[in-house]
């Protein structure tokens, strides 16, 4: 049923981190998939890893809050394949501090990377999508998106902001058979939270918050993804599918 044979992909973000996992689950559904990000050895590292379980990928460089770069890889892509059939806009940038040490600039950034790129990549992807009737778009929002804490003001904005694009897209790409939906993640034990799995007074609190008491495990993102990018998720645009083990369900 989430047979994505033939489909062709970009992951952005995809060095390390859920990235890395989401574009190992469409390959191993059967899609080729662009690695991006702006750093060429963790993509080059992570292809070799994705062949040698059988897929297929290619290491694709650039910067998304780069304009023409964001344009020149989408046309790479439909030079090299003909077609462009998921793009998944993962990549974000985080700034935790306190709202009175935040200057304009630092939330200018941030919108830059979390909100602007996606716009950006969205509308590219669109019209190559678009040209054959059909294609997926899946942004990376949070569950930091409806629910808020301290010291996590413009991330929460920008999340914000993705997933009500989400919405927006997906009310104006239905007509091209273009379907737009997020994915919101909760607590995952990622690189990047290193310093949090191995604090004993978060991982107490993550046992006592989360319904299935425990964080989440990288790969475990992958199945979402693969379901909203394959056939089986035809009927669905606009959705937020959230991947939080049952954080946001209860208190």
């Amino acid at each position: 049923m989430f047979s994505l044979k033939g489909k062709t992909a970009i992951v952005t973000g995809a060095g390390r981190g859920l990235g890395a996992h989401i574009a190992k689950g469409l390959a191993q559904m059967g899609a080729f998939v662009f690695c991006a990000g702006r750093n060429p050895e963790p993509l080059v590292n992570l292809c070799a890893s994705i062949e040698a379980l059988g897929g297929a990928s290619k290491p694709l460089a650039f910067d998304v809050a780069h304009q023409a770069e964001a344009a020149g890889a989408i046309d790479q892509v439909v030079a090299a394949k003909g077609r462009l059939d998921i793009l998944v806009n993962n990549v974000g940038a985080r700034d935790r501090r306190p709202l009175g040490a935040f200057q304009l600039e630092d939330f200018r950034r941030l919108l830059e990377v979390n909100a602007v790129a996606p716009f950006h990549l969205a509308r590219l992807a669109a019209d190559a999508m678009g040209k054959h009737g059909s294609g997926r778009i899946i942004n990376m929002t949070s569950i930091a998106g409806p629910l808020a804490g301290p010291g996590d003001t413009i991330y929460t904005a920008s999340k914000g902001a993705l997933e009500a694009m989400t919405r927006a897209l997906a009310a104006e790409l239905g007509h091209a058979g273009i379907t737009v939906n997020a994915i919101a993640p909760g607590f995952f034990a990622t690189e990047s939270n290193a310093k949090e799995t191995d604090d004993p007074s978060v991982v107490s609190w993550i046992s006592r918050r989360t319904a299935l008491g425990r964080w989440g495990n990288p790969p475990e993102i992958a199945g979402a993804a693969a379901f909203l990018a394959s056939d089986s998720a035809s009927y669905i645009t606009g959705q937020v599918l959230v991947v939080d083990g049952g954080l946001t369900t209860h208190f």
